[in-house]
């Protein structure tokens, strides 16, 4: 992908980074050179955003060309909404009011690089306000209030003639680091189609994917013509720099994970896991409202709340499952044999959520589970329960997590009602990649969960399909991409 810094006057700029082009602003925008081009990313530095200044228009004929522009057209009008700057600064209260306890002075100025600023200490907020508004040079105003502490009175971005002298090595050392840096995993032989990001967090302990599995998506991309770039949760003021996301983190609503999957979707990314799937899947109650009113067989199931949950074990039958309806990695599920059991777990998890899941326990030897992509059917394994344990991960005292084995089957070697099913359960959810968790009793198949952020490792998932597997999956974000931008 071709690298552009876009200035009024590229004499402006004197740093020189292999493989950044200085243009002009005028060029940028008439030069059929620049209208002809595909891919470009573009840093749009010009003095000013304002509406239809030569600034704006780089960034919004830059969004127009199928180009990605910093800061987006998205950035610069949210930079304009007092009401918007005055949101993202409630969310960064705490960061705020912890990092600049230490002031004695009513008022404080913050000027942000590239995410960072010349002090150290600042860094975590610079790059916290650089993820929300994406943009080379900004400044932030601090004031002081008697009742409220620290409070962010106004963010814009600066032109370079409004960077102080003193900072002038600073801002070189940060533009040569920041153009600098390592797109790709690998180095890349040749220009390439698109741009993938993988979000991932390389110290996650039940990650979805291993590092087997994670070197086998980038070679599948590659091979599909796409660049690969590993990003963790400081990257996300960079999503606009990509075609697509790739979730291989754990997933959460109430987690970066989400945040990071609204925000490439509003920036026009493909976006695998994308924000509803991570809404449905990642709330039991939700799923279980869902199944019933699509008649889809599941366990005996009631939603309770402390007022209704006095007789549910009863009415379900023990032993019974109880569910915090965010659980997951079976954190947060426990199976209760009498009423006094119930009683406390239920006790425990009403500490955490106001509604909570009741389930008929089915004792088996294995769940299915089946991999959906794009509402076909894409793998099918057999997780053994761990040990003499009733789940598939056993969460032992000494802290340890134990697994059951997995076996895989080929597609044409499941049952064809668990295929059936799990895809007509995953069909409610969207078209992303999913994992159905069913179980099978005396012929009765029914739905447990449907999982967004499936596990994917390497040796277990992939054991019948190989490379295949890896290739199906970035062949379907190749050809969204392709649709997206209607074919190019």
């Amino acid at each position: 992908m071709q690298t552009l810094v876009v200035l009024e006057n590229p004499k402006d700029w004197d740093l020189h980074v292999p493989g950044v082009e200085v243009v002009a602003a005028r060029s940028y925008l008439m030069e059929p050179r620049f209208s002809g081009a595909t891919g470009c990313r573009v840093y749009n530095m010009c003095r000013s955003y304002r509406y239809q200044s030569l600034g704006y228009y780089v960034s919004l004929v830059g969004a127009a060309r199928g180009h990605k522009p910093l800061p987006a057209i998205s950035t610069i009008q949210d930079l304009k909404s007092r009401p918007i700057i005055r949101v993202v600064a409630q969310d960064l209260t705490e960061m705020i009011q912890h990092d600049l306890a230490h002031l004695r002075s009513l008022t404080f100025t913050l000027s942000i690089y590239f995410g960072f600023n010349v002090a150290k200490r600042y860094e975590r907020i610079s790059r916290a306000l650089f993820n929300q508004f994406p943009a080379p040079f900004l400044r932030a105003s601090f004031r002081f209030h008697a009742e409220d502490g620290w409070m962010l009175d106004s963010l814009r971005p600066i032109a370079m003639s409004e960077i102080p002298e003193v900072h002038d090595a600073f801002v070189r050392e940060r533009a040569q680091e920041y153009f600098s840096r390592p797109r790709r995993l690998t180095p890349a032989r040749k220009e390439t189609r698109f741009d993938l990001a993988i979000l991932r967090d390389e110290h996650e302990v039940n990650s979805p994917s291993d590092e087997k599995a994670i070197r086998r998506f980038v070679r599948a991309a590659e091979s599909l013509d796409m660049a690969v770039e590993l990003i963790d949760k400081d990257d996300y003021g960079r999503l606009a720099e990509f075609d697509a996301l790739f979730i291989r983190e754990t997933t959460s609503v109430n987690h970066h994970t989400f945040r990071f999957a609204r925000r490439a979707a509003a920036e026009g990314l493909v976006v695998i896991d994308d924000p509803e799937s991570i809404l449905r899947c990642g709330n039991k109650v939700f799923l279980a409202e869902l199944l019933e009113r699509h008649s889809v067989p599941t366990p005996k199931t009631l939603i309770v709340s402390e007022d209704t949950a006095g007789t549910a074990g009863l009415a379900i039958g023990f032993p019974c499952i109880v569910k915090q309806p965010d659980s997951a990695f079976s954190h947060g599920v426990l199976k209760v044999g009498s009423e006094a059991e119930f009683a406390g777990a239920t006790e425990r998890l009403f500490k955490n959520s106001e509604l909570l899941i009741v389930q008929e326990y089915l004792p088996t030897a294995f769940d299915w589970r089946v991999g959906v992509l794009d509402r076909e059917p894409l793998y099918v394994c057999r997780y053994f329960m761990a040990g003499s344990h009733w789940q598939i991960l056993d969460h032992s005292a000494a802290g340890d997590e134990v697994y059951g084995r997995v076996q895989t089957l080929a597609l044409d070697g499941a049952p064809p009602e668990v295929v059936r099913l799990a895809v007509r359960a995953a069909k409610l959810i969207g078209d992303g990649l999913y994992g159905v968790d069913l179980k099978e009793v005396d012929g009765r198949i029914v739905v447990i969960e449907i999982n967004d952020n499936p596990s994917i490792d390497g040796g277990f998932e992939d054991k019948v399909l190989g490379m295949e597997l890896y290739e199906r999956i970035m062949g379907t974000i190749v050809k969204r991409i392709e649709a997206m931008r209607g074919g190019e």
